[in-house]
């Protein structure tokens, strides 16, 4: 996946639509939560061992809803000119070290 790509595919839909307006960072970060919240109402209810043994319709709308929330967070990135490789690639470094690997078992820490 061309992320860069993806968010000229995204911004041309727009502007074939005359939706510019509208696609402001603080609209499509609400309308990201509303699709967030979709893909949570999947899992609600379910027993952790459910949650990971869906069927194959769940999981193609599972992957609907994933796929919202991912286009949302693109648009959001590119109004915001916020690199998104980069911003991931600074987020894993900085998890790495706010949470490093635990020892093996049978290693002293």
């Amino acid at each position: 996946m061309n992320i860069a790509d993806l968010q000229a595919r995204l911004r041309a839909f727009a502007a074939e639509r005359r939706w510019e307006p509208y696609q402001t960072p603080k609209n499509l970060a609400m309308a990201m939560v509303v699709e967030a919240a979709e893909l949570v109402e999947i899992f609600q209810w379910k027993t952790p061992q459910e949650s990971q043994a869906l069927d194959e319709a769940t999981r193609v709308h599972l992957g609907e809803e994933i796929a919202d929330v991912l286009l949302y967070l693109l648009q959001i990135a590119d109004h915001c000119q916020v690199d998104v490789t980069s911003a991931v690639e600074r987020k894993l470094v900085m998890n790495a070290r706010k949470h490093p690997p635990l020892p093996r078992e049978g290693e002293s820490a």
